[in-house]
């Protein structure tokens, strides 16, 4: 069985697996399971790269945008994340703080159920659910640890700015204000809509991405921003 399954599997109404070597964070609960899933996803997607791809359509309200996004080091994200993988979904709140190359991820469902905290720096990578603690040297092997299952690398930490992801190839489309709604990269497709502007920068309230071989999707939902030293 897929171990992506497994964490999504309601274990209160049969007996423990006999192998638990993937799955050491399985509760019995489902809202846990899927946060801890949703966590971990997030984690394989972000990545430390520094050199921005060139976009095919390179307009001058673009390249001033995508300038200021790549100098904005220091910002912090709330709102909502829907996780859908096959027949499951999960729809977490999500708090992303993020400080130069630190970041901290915190997610939690109805009641605190749930409550995971992600908090990861270059070279090392911290995990906490329910006061247990799993540590990694790299997102990718947090993933390996837990999954048993190699995902992609792709680049979160840019795509949720509105930036296509470094060292790859990136399909750019726009509308007709110049405002970036599409990327498509690594076979994989994110959906920019409802652009809320915070001083110069245009920063997105809705982002869906979506991998149809792997039948994954995130939906970022009611997203609000606040950044540099105005950080709490």
């Amino acid at each position: 069985m897929n171990p992506l399954t497994l964490l999504f599997r309601d274990y209160s109404a049969e007996p423990p697996p006999k192998d638990f070597s993937m799955l050491p964070f399985i509760r019995s609960s489902f809202n846990k399971g899927c946060a801890t899933f949703t966590c971990l996803l997030m984690v394989a997607l972000i990545s430390g790269c520094t050199n921005l791809a060139p976009p095919a359509t390179e307009s001058k309200n673009w390249i001033t945008q995508r300038d200021q996004l790549l100098d904005l080091e220091s910002w912090q994200m709330r709102g909502r994340v829907n996780i859908r993988y096959n027949s499951e979904s999960h729809t977490p709140r999500i708090q992303w703080q993020h400080e130069d190359r630190d970041y901290k991820i915190r997610l939690w469902g109805t009641f605190n159920v749930g409550n995971t905290t992600l908090v990861g720096q270059p070279g090392f990578v911290t995990m906490e659910q329910d006061g247990r603690v799993l540590n990694a040297q790299s997102p990718e092997d947090l993933i390996l640890q837990q999954l048993g299952y190699e995902l992609p690398v792709s680049y979160l930490e840019f795509w949720i700015k509105g930036l296509p992801a470094p060292n790859s190839s990136a399909d750019l489309d726009f509308n007709q204000l110049n405002q970036l709604i599409t990327i498509n990269q690594d076979g994989w497709t994110v959906n920019y809509t409802d652009p809320r502007q915070y001083g110069s920068i245009s920063l997105p309230r809705r982002i869906k991405i979506t991998r149809p071989i792997n039948d994954i999707r995130l939906r970022f939902i009611g997203l609000s921003w606040t950044l540099d030293n105005s950080i709490n």
